[in-house]
């Protein structure tokens, strides 16, 4: 009787925590998170209100601030824009340019190309030597490899076409960042003493980002002649930059290093509103930047490609789905280096690529058993008919309107030159140019007459913000920056939480691997893949090369309960605020 009484107690105590178990995960699921094997997987970045991801956490606050006095994503972006432009200045800024995709809350999209261009004095074999060679460090570094900034006339279309709030509330923050100082992270002091040499060689007579002592966490960036540009453009808006006193100093500054960027390259700069690309990936439809991004054309091809196939059964990083993968990468790289440019001056077959007979016909020459070598792969016969320097943030308001936007110098710190007087970087996006066809740019990318420079012609990016949307609802926004990388970081991030249910935090943590056409080669994070994968794929004549992290993507699902919950990459200073 004794044991009997035992074993009763035993189960009935085995029961009741179970119970106990559960109804803890159901409530807790109900909060915020779900309940995976017995665990609850919690996310503290869950709000109801709206919520900006961005790349440092005082301009996170910034564009946060602007949403709690009732400001819209778009006036959030404005305002996020600016303040990574003094707080994160190795990415953030007003002498770059980027991209921004737009979705409303009843599902108007859009999308804003304020990518810079060409000066009018470029020419298509400035970059090579005599005997046709490429002169890597002048497409790189200096007053030669800056292309006309975009950044500020894009701010002001996108506010003039959608903000709520006036433009000086959305500015003023930025000024008071760069007047009063900030303190800085200890990634930021190790970044702005690793290019300390690069400062002084490139801006004699100038002490931007510089001190005499090494920089240490904490430390208290002061930035005068910043907030001063930033209060022009404040008061004249396109006038406080385009013309007047700045536009004034950039001149200047192209006169004494050599420069390309001319008065009339500046007062006609102009961004462009362009149809964003939509498609669908089962019962989701995306909406992404189309040429002269080959982000959003490069995206699509990569998830109609995998979409045939049992990714979700095969599982997270398995051997299958990293071959699937880079067999549709190394297709999709050879299209982007043959196909993609500005629309404006080459006749990019974007209809064409994104053809699904196409994208499928592409998929059909590989063989499970063994690798392709890239040399045999070359661009599709169609149809008839970023250092990794860039940034990105994501924001959605209370009303459900939800930005993506990507922006950039291209390297870190751009060409390393600031324009004296005025306090900003300019871009060294000249390099995001084929120099030449077949000769790689710093990110190892090949690119051909597509993307050839020509004056006023915008250089083709990788950049790729996306928003996704479910049943008419919004269901994501996403982007990050990586050069490169870009294109597969967005799609692993959007299939790690489609096809494998990881939270949003929780797919921008998840390691990453990529492939480009050429090199031939699957970089990888450390960890990303488990060694017994590694000699599977390495069997099949897979080179499988481990290299730093790769993006860092900030993102935003709204999930099932309708709660914004937001994933900040942590391989930087990325914060998720929400309300």
């Amino acid at each position: 009787m004794r044991r009997m009484s035992i074993v009763k107690n035993h189960w009935l105590t085995y029961y009741t925590n179970t119970f106990r178990l559960t109804v803890c995960c159901i409530l807790l699921l109900l909060h915020s998170g779900s309940c995976v094997n017995g665990q609850l997987e919690q996310d503290n970045h869950t709000y109801k209100n709206g919520m900006v991801v961005s790349a440092h956490p005082l301009a996170s606050k910034v564009g946060l601030d602007i949403l709690k006095k009732g400001g819209n994503a778009i006036d959030a972006a404005v305002a996020v824009q600016f303040a990574l432009a003094v707080v994160y200045p190795n990415a953030g800024n007003i002498g770059g340019g980027g991209f921004l995709v737009y979705r409303s809350k009843t599902g108007e999209t859009a999308s804003l190309d304020y990518r810079e261009k060409a000066p009018s004095k470029a020419s298509h074999d400035m970059y090579l030597d005599t005997q046709g060679n490429p002169l890597v460090d002048k497409s790189l570094y200096g007053h030669l490899a800056a292309g006309v900034p975009g950044s500020v006339d894009g701010m002001i279309r996108a506010h003039q076409r959608y903000g709520k709030l006036s433009w000086d509330q959305l500015i003023q923050p930025a000024i008071n960042l760069a007047k009063n100082g900030f303190s800085i992270t200890s990634k930021q002091a190790s970044e702005l003493n690793q290019y300390a040499k690069d400062f002084k060689r490139y801006n004699p007579g100038k002490s931007y980002l510089q001190k005499t002592s090494q920089w240490t966490v904490g430390d208290i960036l002061k930035q005068s002649d910043l907030a001063y540009t930033l209060e022009l453009i404040r008061d004249q808006e396109r006038a406080g930059f385009y013309g007047g006193e700045t536009a004034e100093l950039i001149i200047a500054e192209m006169k004494s290093g050599g420069g390309l960027i001319s008065k009339e390259d500046l007062e006609n700069y102009q961004s462009v509103w362009r149809t964003p690309i939509s498609a669908t990936y089962k019962e989701y439809t995306i909406t992404t930047m189309p040429p002269p991004s080959s982000g959003g054309v490069a995206l699509i091809q990569l998830l109609k490609s995998i979409e045939p196939y049992p990714v979700k059964r095969w599982g997270y990083n398995s051997d299958s789905t990293i071959q699937l993968i880079t067999e549709a990468e190394r297709r999709v790289y050879a299209d982007r280096a043959t196909y993609l440019g500005d629309p404006d001056f080459y006749p990019v077959p974007q209809k064409q690529l994104l053809n699904q007979n196409y994208i499928h016909s592409r998929m059909n020459d590989f063989s499970w058993n063994n690798a392709t070598p890239s040399s045999t792969i070359k661009a599709g016969i169609l149809p008839v008919d970023e250092r990794e320097q860039t940034t990105h943030f994501s924001i959605v308001d209370r009303w459900g309107n939800a930005v993506a936007v990507t922006t950039t110098l291209n390297g870190s710190y751009g060409s390393k030159v600031f324009v004296k007087g005025a306090g900003f970087l300019l871009n060294n996006e000249m390099d995001d140019f084929s120099v030449k066809p077949g000769a790689p740019n710093m990110y190892g990318l090949i690119g051909g007459e597509a993307n050839a420079i020509a004056p006023n012609k915008r250089m083709l990016s990788s950049m790729t913000p996306s928003i996704l949307a479910k049943n008419g609802e919004l269901f994501m926004v996403v982007g990050t920056p990586g050069g490169s990388t870009i294109i597969t970081s967005v799609f692993q991030t959007i299939i790690d939480v489609i096809e494998f249910n990881k939270s949003m935090q929780n797919a921008v943590n998840a390691k990453r691997f990529h492939h480009q056409w050429l090199p031939d080669e699957i970089f990888v994070e450390k960890g990303a893949i488990d060694s017994l994968t590694k000699i599977k794929l390495e069997q099949k004549g897979y080179k499988i090369t481990q290299r730093a992290p790769i993006g860092r993507v900030d993102a935003i699902l709204k999930n099932q309960w309708g709660y914004y919950e937001g994933g900040a990459d942590p391989r930087g200073d990325d914060t998720a605020l929400g309300w």
